[in-house]
């Protein structure tokens, strides 16, 4: 089995592809935009052999990829930076760069089996965006209010707060 290991950023992603043995097949350097992903699998698809996806566990930053490669049928599991850290220690060539970090992804997916698979997110998703919303416009309402009755009492410290209701004195 092929794995491939992800570095992620904002602006481009790089991968590397390892064989069984961690022995590094193959490198990509490409921007990280859905036209860019789609050709990427088809990279992907060109080792020949089954795939595992082995991704830094940062979804900032590789949310989109996950759903694109989701989106096709293709496995992707995520490493936890702690895991890729120790293995680019242990690894033979010192420095961080892209590839070597993407190289360390791959080989810490191999070592660890059991990592959290990534999946499309469903309507638990959607509904902790909604809760979140919410928690926004509730915390901007009382960040009014607070700003209104300060300025209010600024005015005329004679009114007073009455269940809530500001009522003139």
């Amino acid at each position: 089995m092929v794995t491939i290991g992800v570095d992620a950023h904002k602006r481009t992603h790089t991968l590397v592809a390892v064989d069984e043995l961690g022995r590094e097949l193959d490198r990509l350097t490409f921007e990280a935009i859905t036209r860019e992903h789609l050709r990427v699998v088809a990279w992907a698809r060109k080792l020949g052999r089954e795939r595992c996806w082995a991704v830094e566990d940062c979804r900032h930053l590789s949310r989109r990829l996950e759903r694109d490669l989701l989106g096709v049928g293709e496995r992707i599991v995520r490493v936890p930076p702690k895991l890729m850290a120790q293995t680019r220690k242990g690894a033979r060539t010192y420095g961080k760069s892209d590839p070597i970090d993407a190289l360390a992804v791959a080989r810490a997916a191999q070592r660890e089996p059991g990592l959290p698979e990534a999946r499309l997110d469903g309507a638990e998703r959607e509904l902790r965006l909604l809760a979140d919303h919410r928690d926004d416009l509730v915390r901007d309402r009382t960040r009014m209010l607070s700003r209104l009755r300060m300025h209010l009492h600024e005015l005329d410290p004679a009114l007073e707060e009455v269940r809530g209701f500001l009522w003139i004195a």
